[in-house]
This record gives C-alpha cells, structure tokens and sequence, in this order.
C-alpha cells in the first residue's frame, strides 16, 4: 500500500514538472519571436515579468547556440 502511494506521488510530481516545462517553453519561444520582431531588452522584460530566471534569459537571448535543439 505505501509502495502505490509513493509510485503515484512520484507520478504526481513528474506531471507538475511537465506541465511547467511546457509552459515555460512556450514563454520563452514567445521570448525569441519578441527578440526577434523587437528588440533584445523588449524580450528581457517580456521573459522577466514571466518569472523565466535570468540564467535561461541570459543563455536563450544572448548564446542562442546553447538553446535546446527544437524537436
């Protein structure tokens, strides 16, 4: 019984972190498309007011060689 409810919270958890990966994905694709029909500290603010750390700000904005590949 303590095994199943373990497996489900770790289930749980997994979901959450997902669910927040894709919405932060989204909020920094939208970042890039800012940057790119604005300009570069249009993006920052639009990404800061989101709560998208500033290490990700930083590498997504200023070393787009270091984004994740698009899949």
């Amino acid at each position: 019984m303590e095994q199943a409810r373990i497996g489900r919270a770790a289930r749980l958890s997994t979901m959450d972190e997902s669910r927040t990966d894709l919405r932060q994905r989204g909020i920094v694709d939208a970042g890039i498309a800012v940057q790119g029909s604005s300009n570069t500290m249009s993006a920052v603010e639009y990404l800061r007011t989101r709560d998208i750390g500033a290490d990700v700000i930083e590498r997504v904005l200023l070393e787009p060689h270091l984004r994740r590949s698009q899949s």
